[in-house]
């Protein structure tokens, strides 16, 4: 792992308790996000902050699903603070929505032409 790869993986924790302790906002964590990371614990990281804010209000009606999320979220926070790579199961439950949801690129002219061509291959049910 790349020194790159292991400040990616710190800042994203950071993020993570951020959030989780409420200060920052889901859609701050992303904008603030590394950009273009291929790293799978990264992108999977990403993808469980969209659940969390996703399912905000049922961690407003039921104390034990917040109690559960927030560990959860603090899991992933300190396993990438650490350096290491999320467990495969949890990798690969994100997986299915890996192409709905892409992070964000970098602002430059490569970064444009990523986010320009996916949205040109979006997919209509």
């Amino acid at each position: 792992m790349t020194e790159e790869q292991l400040n990616d993986r710190k800042a994203a924790s950071e993020l993570l308790r951020l959030v989780r302790i409420g200060n920052l906002s889901v859609r701050e964590a992303m904008l603030k996000y590394p950009k273009d990371t291929q790293d799978e614990s990264l992108v999977a990281a990403y993808h469980a902050l969209i659940h969390y804010e996703a399912d905000e209000d049922i961690r407003a009606r039921d104390n034990l699903y917040r109690e559960e999320q927030d560990d959860y979220i603090e899991f992933l926070a300190d396993t990438l603070a650490r350096g290491e790579n999320l467990p495969q199961n949890i990798i690969d439950n994100y997986k299915q929505y890996y192409e709905y949801v892409p992070i964000l690129h970098k602002k430059n002219l490569w970064g444009f032409f990523k986010s320009f061509w996916k949205n040109l291959n979006v997919k209509e049910d």
